[in-house]
């Protein structure tokens, strides 16, 4: 299968964006069927759950804490996302350290401050998909899939944003 990867053109995608979508689409609808509709950043808070209660098992009795310290099909999403991440970069050789020459020519070679706004830019979508009650996969996959008004705004929001923060970024020359 490596082999495969490697022979093929690198610019092209494994799979077509449309049978993508497909399985998306397919595994939201088993997943709203079998438990609930698709997102990941709740696992954030039941993970949150499980460390207090092995740090300070008396805190975890706070409300907030309640029903947050099982593992359940959130963590195997999760978990799921990193493994299929991982094993994709792996069989495609994709991850590379290299600093894109636009970043360079802009922002100059120092990682951390590519990885500094990587964090922060991640944090601030976390932030507005949280704010706006839900996360940016529950919304832009399970919520724009329930024609719910604050997923579309989440998304439209996310799109436009995205396009001016690397207009922005990139000096206003490609994007």
């Amino acid at each position: 299968m490596r082999t495969w990867l490697q022979a093929r053109d690198p610019e092209e995608p494994i799979i077509p964006w449309w049978l993508a979508g497909i399985v998306i689409g397919v595994l939201l609808t088993i997943a709203v069927a079998v438990a609930a509709p698709i997102g990941m950043s709740s696992e954030f808070a039941y993970m949150g759950g499980r460390i207090v209660s092995l740090i300070a098992p008396s805190e975890a009795q706070n409300p907030y804490w309640q029903g947050k310290l099982g593992v359940g099909w959130e963590t195997m999403l999760v978990l799921g996302a990193f493994i299929g991440g991982a094993l994709a970069a792996w069989l495609t050789r994709k991850p590379s350290l290299d600093i894109p020459s636009l970043w360079q020519e802009r922002f100059g070679t120092d990682r951390w401050k590519r990885y500094a706004v990587a964090f922060v830019g991640g944090f601030i979508m976390l932030f507005g998909a949280r704010l706006a009650g839900g996360c940016t996969s529950g919304h832009m996959i399970s919520g724009v899939s329930q024609l719910a008004l604050s997923s579309f705004v989440f998304a439209v929001t996310i799109f436009v944003t995205g396009v001016l923060t690397a207009k922005w970024l990139y000096d206003w020359r490609t994007a």
